[in-house]
């Protein structure tokens, strides 16, 4: 897969689609009403996340996109109580949207999604920051845990 597609709202945007597709083709309502108001209030904090997160990295002016080099390494805000919260954000969202489509066989793709996200972005990101900003980083990895 070129890098051009290898984006992490793109691969969020493929686990919906499956998740979706799991629900018109393995309707198993079980969540109802309770599915619905949770799955809908993760998927808003989902994006809390994710909104809060970017705008403190474009406070510090480093970069939001995967892949490219940190200027700065971000340890405020969100960024003291998990070293990804824009990719805790995303997982959020896909679990949101499974209990919201009340498609209990689709909450296997959140630990997938967690998989692919860890071995696609997060491995390497670390290694840049690791690289870019050595023991301050390395402190901060002992601070803070990855996910929460």
């Amino acid at each position: 897969m070129t890098k051009i597609f290898d984006w992490p709202p793109l691969w969020l945007a493929l686990f919906l689609a499956v998740a979706w597709g799991i629900s018109a083709l393995l309707p198993m309502p079980v969540f109802g009403r309770f599915g619905d108001v949770l799955g809908g209030a993760l998927v808003l904090l989902g994006f809390g996340l994710m909104g809060l997160a970017a705008g403190e990295m474009l406070r510090a002016r480093t970069t939001v996109v995967p892949r490219r080099q940190a200027r700065q390494l971000v340890t405020s805000g969100l960024f003291r109580l998990s070293r990804n919260p824009i990719y805790l954000g995303d997982s959020l969202i896909l679990l949101g949207a499974c209990l919201w489509l009340d498609t209990a066989p689709a909450l296997l793709l959140v630990p997938l999604f967690i998989w692919v996200i860890n071995t696609r972005f997060i491995t390497g990101e670390e290694a840049h920051l690791r690289q870019a900003f050595g023991t301050e980083y390395e402190n901060y990895c002992a601070a803070v845990r990855r996910w929460v």
